[in-house]
């Protein structure tokens, strides 16, 4: 471990180097055709598969592979477009995911994204362009063109993982499209962003594009700042009448404080100010840097039969280190602090292989996918825990914990060492993934269709404990999984513009990489998590860009990971729990002046075995409020001015099974005002927070819970040239 890693990180960039290079020898990034529909490679002008009309999209091929109207996906999914994503000056998923039905964010330590999808924390269902990005950091929004959100297992489709759902990043490609336009965006609490896009056809046959990213940001919490840079060139060459390739690179670094909150006392948050940090800002940086290069062949042999091909590349550096609140605050008003570091080295490639095939057969209208997907991980981990100068017992517990003041928690007590702790980790792993599926999408009369596929994946991991206390057994793991995946769903359509669909997928988790991060873990806890979805549902386009659903659930789960209880704890092993659920979701435009966003979601989620004093039957999972409601709104008065208001609110949740610390429910109201000076120039003024609500957002354990923002603003000038 580089010594110099252990304080804080000094900020490198590769930006300005990026900027100058990109269409020089850079390879280049960031396959679109994962997610969009086969193009119409004869013309020069591509046609995507989704049509983005405000808040709407009609067909995606997330769920299925192929491009599918999403009325005709018998799954819930929800779409977050563009437009939806720059009305609402969205910094991050977790304010993406605000307005998806279903979908809530846990804390993450400060130091990443986890997502609650139906229950179910996570760390690695994320997906770029339909391949896995699973590596433990914060995504930026800046090369985004759409978000598509999957609720519900789908291990047909994305293989390990996807138990709860998957969130996919489609990014913006070359297309042969004319874009010039660059943001400015200053506001609250230092906060300043500049963003370019910029895409040009060279020729019929060649177009490239580039987007690119610089922030330099502070924080409400004392102590807390954000740098990013990012850098995202792709390229489009027509190979042939019916041959697309498209090449993409991208950079993208992100230097921030881990801010992992305040403490808790007596079942509830430790009152104090929002701002106050307990722990040490200065000794808490995380640093990620991640390097990808994709390269996409579509071919189209006929107008029925279509290869693609895909691969990525990707190298991911994370560096954090934390100095924080590992206990609740005393009756005597003291809290403990606690220091670690934990460094992740990644190495993903992967690559996919679809053949999509349309055809009848009698009365039946097939759209046929066999595919296989390979890759290959290889993971590195460690963690250490500090010492403080000064520890209040030297015998007992030496220099690890020290005790703080809950009045001035924000310490300054220097790191002076670092030792093994219990629940550190010095491992590696290589895990290998081979895997081939097939689905047919059935149109069996005008009126009934049905999805049916199935995926087995060969899941081996090669693990390597460098721990030198552990039992000789638990040094050198090799495991392997044979893992079957079906999906079936069953779709009736009494209208062409409205679906009531039943479905059932079965999903598999096995262990590897960021799970392995600071365990020492034994055979059994190797065994894959098991998911089994049941769902029923209804979709219904109440106009080409107006569409409602409804989606009632069951989510059962075994061998599930349950999240520490106190900070510094290493995770469990849970028997089972069970999710049951109602959706509600609501997309598009009420009118050619009012856009909508947003939904409903009744979750009641729960361990449904003991497996110790603070995981017991029926005791609620962590960061799962029994309900949520969550709508936006945009209004234009006339082509100039327009405005938007948006409301989110949740009920009560608890912190971590134990269900000792409890947050209660809150109402935020968010607002907005537009103003186009120019068809090329128009600002946005965002305020976040507009009434001044105090609230707490999320937890990670029953001692990490964050304070909300107070109100803000954010302005933005988007100009294009």
């Amino acid at each position: 471990m580089n010594e110099e890693r252990l304080a804080i990180i000094p900020r490198r960039s590769a930006f300005a180097i990026g900027i100058a290079v990109a269409f020089g020898g850079c390879p280049l990034a960031g396959f679109a055709q994962a997610t969009d529909a086969p193009v119409q490679l004869a013309p020069v002008q591509v046609v995507g598969e989704t049509i983005d009309d405000g808040y709407h999209v009609s067909n995606t091929s997330t769920a299925t592979r192929t491009d599918t109207p999403l009325v005709d996906v018998p799954q819930s999914i929800t779409v977050v477009t563009r437009r939806q994503v720059l009305d609402q000056s969205a910094q991050n998923i977790a304010d993406v995911v605000r307005y998806v039905p279903g979908v809530v964010m846990a804390q993450g330590e400060g130091n990443r994204e986890t997502p609650v999808f139906r229950g179910n924390a996570s760390t690695s269902d994320f997906f770029v362009n339909g391949m896995r990005d699973d590596v433990q950091y914060y995504r930026d929004l800046y090369n985004i063109e759409r978000i598509e959100v999957l609720k519900g297992p789908n291990a047909m489709i994305f293989g390990r993982g996807g138990v709860g759902g998957v969130i996919n990043r489609v990014t913006r490609q070359a297309n042969w499209d004319e874009v010039r336009e660059m943001s400015l965006q200053v506001g609250s609490f230092a906060n300043r962003r500049a963003t370019v896009d910029l895409g040009t056809g060279f020729n019929e046959n060649i177009s490239g594009r580039i987007t690119a990213l610089l922030e330099d940001s502070g924080s409400y919490r004392d102590g807390v700042s954000l740098q990013r840079d990012g850098i995202n060139p792709t390229l489009s060459l027509r190979t042939g009448k019916n041959t697309l390739v498209t090449l993409g690179y991208e950079y993208f670094r992100d230097e921030r404080v881990a801010d992992r909150g305040i403490a808790s006392q007596n079942g509830k948050p430790f009152p104090t100010d929002e701002s106050t940090f307990f722990g040490n800002p200065k000794l808490s940086p995380t640093d990620t840097e991640l390097n990808t290069t994709t390269v996409g062949i579509e071919h189209r042999f006929t107008p029925n039969l279509t290869l693609r091909n895909r691969t990525l590349y990707g190298s991911y550096d994370k560096f954090y280190q934390n100095v924080f609140a590992s206990g609740a605050v005393s009756a005597t008003g003291t809290v403990p602090i606690q220091a670690y570091f934990a460094a992740t080295d990644r190495q993903n490639l992967f690559n996919q292989t679809d053949l999509i095939y349309k055809l009848s057969t009698g009365i039946f209208q097939h759209t046929l996918l066999a595919g296989a997907e390979f890759g290959r991980q290889r993971t590195a981990n460690l963690r250490l825990t500090g010492q403080f100068a000064d520890g209040p017992d030297a015998d007992a517990n030496p220099d690890t914990t020290f005790i703080a003041s809950a009045s001035d928690p924000n310490i300054s007590e220097p790191l002076v060492g670092w030792v093994v702790g219990a629940n550190d980790g010095n491992n590696s792993s290589v895990t290998k993934i081979a895997a081939v599926y097939a689905q047919d999408q059935i149109r069996i009369t005008e009126q009934f269709e049905a999805v049916v596929g199935v995926r087995f994946d060969q899941f081996n991991v090669d693990f390597t404990n460098r721990r030198t206390d552990v039992a000789p057994e638990n040094r050198e793991i090799n495991t392997k999984d044979s893992l079957v995946s079906p999906r079936v769903g069953l779709i009736y359509k009494p209208l062409e513009v409205a679906s009531l669909y039943a479905s059932y997928s079965l999903s598999y988790l096995p262990r590897s990489g960021e799970q392995l991060a600071s365990l020492s873990p034994t055979n059994k806890a190797f065994d894959p998590e098991e998911y089994k979805n049941y769902e029923v549902g209804a979709k219904w386009d109440l106009r080409p860009d107006l569409s409602v659903t409804i989606a009632v659930y069951q989510l059962d789960r075994s061998n599930v990971i349950l999240p520490p209880i106190n900070a510094g704890d290493a995770s469990t092993l849970g028997d089972g729990a069970r999710t049951q659920g109602i959706e509600l979701g609501v997309s598009g435009n009420i009118t050619k002046a009012w856009s909508m966003a947003g939904g409903y979601a009744y979750q009641d989620s729960k361990l449904t075995a003991t497996t110790g004093a603070t995981a017991r039957d029926g005791s609620r999972t962590a960061n799962v409020p029994y309900n949520t409601f969550s709508l936006w709104n945009r209004y234009d008065f006339t082509p100039s001015w327009g405005a938007g208001v948006g409301v989110f609110t949740r009920s009560s949740m608890y912190t971590t099974t134990s269900n000792a610390v409890k947050l209660e429910g809150y109402t935020r109201v968010d607002g907005a005002i537009f103003y186009t000076l120019t068809p090329k120039i128009r600002a946005q003024l965002n305020v976040e927070n507009l009434l001044g609500e105090d609230y707490f957002v999320n937890a990670h354990t029953d001692n990490n819970i964050l304070p909300g923002a107070p109100a803000n603003v954010r302005v933005s000038l988007i100009a294009g040239f």
